[in-house]
């Protein structure tokens, strides 16, 4: 007999909450349009787009890059894979002892505890190692995990966001650099 919603753990109750809005995303379709990616005055060029096939780190560097990659996570529900790798990012530049020792314990319950409420995918070996250099904190606390995730999107995720209507759309849509459609003109003058 069911005894109704109160009778469930909190984190079943989470988890059943993050997967609500995970569908609801879904369900919405987001529209890849251009305007997901303008930030401030400047817009997306197509030179920018093509960058990003050079490698990884270059998508990573861009804000226009970053911005659509994120976006392309946050289609494939694996959103916490970008949001473990920058909260790492952050991490790793405290100086402060105490702060250091804070941000590590939110950041292994966020997304290294078997309970954690975005769960990155590591192998046992590299969850063992992170749960025992929480015992004294340090910078480099997260590093192989860190690696590991880095790998898995440079790996997995990139090539697909690569051949994804996500990536292919934005090409399409992305204007030449005014420097790029005026030296065919220039050469032709000279």
């Amino acid at each position: 007999m069911c005894k109704g919603l109160a009778s469930l753990p909190a984190s079943c109750l989470e988890r059943a909450k993050e997967l609500k809005a995970r569908l609801r995303i879904l369900l919405q379709k987001p529209n890849w349009t251009l305007s997901c990616c303008k930030i401030g005055k400047n817009k997306l060029t197509l030179e920018e787009c093509l960058k990003w096939k050079e490698s990884f780190e270059k998508l990573l560097s861009s804000k226009y890059g970053l911005c659509a990659f994120t976006a392309f996570l946050v289609s494939e529900f694996s959103e916490e894979n970008i949001a473990f790798y920058f909260a790492c990012e952050d991490y790793r530049r405290i100086k402060c002892p105490t702060r250091l020792l804070t941000k590590a314990q939110k950041i292994y319950s966020e997304f290294i505890s078997s309970e954690a409420p975005r769960e990155i995918n590591i192998d046992h070996e590299t969850r063992d190692i992170t749960k025992a250099n929480m015992q004294d904190p340090s910078p480099s606390c997260f590093d192989q995990a860190q690696h590991r995730i880095y790998m898995l999107m440079a790996k997995d995720c990139y090539p697909r966001f690569l051949h994804s209507p996500t990536y292919r759309d934005l090409l399409c849509q992305a204007k030449p650099s005014t420097k790029a459609t005026n030296l065919p003109q220039l050469e032709k003058k000279v």
